[in-house]
C-alpha cells in the first residue's frame, strides 16, 4: 500500500474563477490556462473521475500513464506526483490531495467490457467511454475516437495484488474529498464523471462532481 501524502490547499471556493457540477455519466471538456488550477470535488464520496490531459496546442502531446508511472515510480498519485505527457512533458501538477491515492490503471469502462466482465445483458448501459465520446464530440476542435487512451480515475481504488492482478475495491473517498492540479502549461481537461453500476468504484451509487478553476493570480 502507497503512503497517503495528504495536503491541504489554501485556495477558497469564493476566489475560483469558475465553478461546475458535473453530474454522474456526464462529461466535462475545458482548457486550462498555464498557472491556473483545477480542483476536483468528490461531493457526496466513493465516485470515480475518469479524467483524461492534453497538450491545448497539441492534442497528440497527452497525459500518458506509462510515462508518469514510471517518472514517480508509483502506481498511484497523490500529492506532489507530475503528469507526465508522451513527449515527456510535465502537464500538471498535483498540488494538494485530502483522498490520498488515485488510480491510474484500472481504465475506462466501457460498453463491450461491461458486457465482458459482468452480464450480456449490461451492454446497453452507459458506460465512461461513452461519455468521452460525448464530450470531444461537443468540443469539435479536433480530438477524435482515437485521442481517448489510458485515463487518470480520481478518487478510485484499484489496489494490485502481488501476482499482479488488478481488483476493483471500495473507494477510499468521502464527501468533501479533493484533488487539486496546478497547470505547468496549457492543457485540455477531459472528464467522464463514471455512471458505473456493476463495481464498488463508486459504492454502487454513482454521483455529481464539482469542478473549480483558479486564476494564477490568487494566492
Amino acid at each position: 500500500m502507497a503512503t497517503l501524502n495528504l495536503q491541504i490547499s489554501s485556495l477558497h471556493p469564493d476566489t475560483a474563477l469558475e465553478s461546475f457540477v458535473v453530474e454522474a455519466g456526464d462529461w466535462f471538456v475545458y482548457e486550462i490556462r498555464r498557472g491556473q488550477t483545477v480542483r476536483i470535488v468528490d461531493l457526496e464520496g466513493n465516485q470515480a473521475v475518469d479524467t483524461l490531459f492534453y497538450n491545448a496546442h497539441d492534442y497528440a502531446d497527452r497525459y500518458s500513464a506509462q510515462d508518469t508511472i514510471r517518472e514517480q515510480r508509483n502506481l498511484y498519485l497523490t500529492t506532489g506526483t507530475k503528469l507526465i505527457s508522451t513527449e515527456g512533458h510535465v502537464l500538471l501538477t498535483i498540488t494538494a490531495d485530502t483522498c490520498g491515492r488515485h488510480d491510474t490503471l484500472g481504465g475506462a469502462c466501457a460498453m463491450e467490457s461491461n458486457m465482458v466482465r459482468y452480464a450480456i445483458e449490461k451492454r446497453h448501459m452507459h458506460a465512461c467511454r461513452q461519455s468521452f465520446l460525448n464530450g470531444i464530440q461537443h468540443w469539435k476542435h479536433g480530438l477524435e475516437k482515437r485521442d481517448i487512451t489510458s485515463n487518470i480515475n480520481f478518487f478510485m481504488n484499484v489496489p494490485v495484488t502481488p501476482e499482479g492482478i488488478l481488483t476493483f475495491e471500495d473507494g477510499v473517498s468521502e464527501a468533501g474529498k479533493y484533488v487539486e492540479l496546478r497547470a505547468e502549461m496549457d492543457v485540455l481537461m477531459l472528464v467522464s464523471n463514471c455512471p458505473q453500476l456493476n463495481n464498488p468504484c463508486n459504492a454502487y451509487n454513482p454521483t455529481p462532481v464539482q469542478v473549480l478553476i483558479w486564476d494564477k493570480n490568487v494566492l
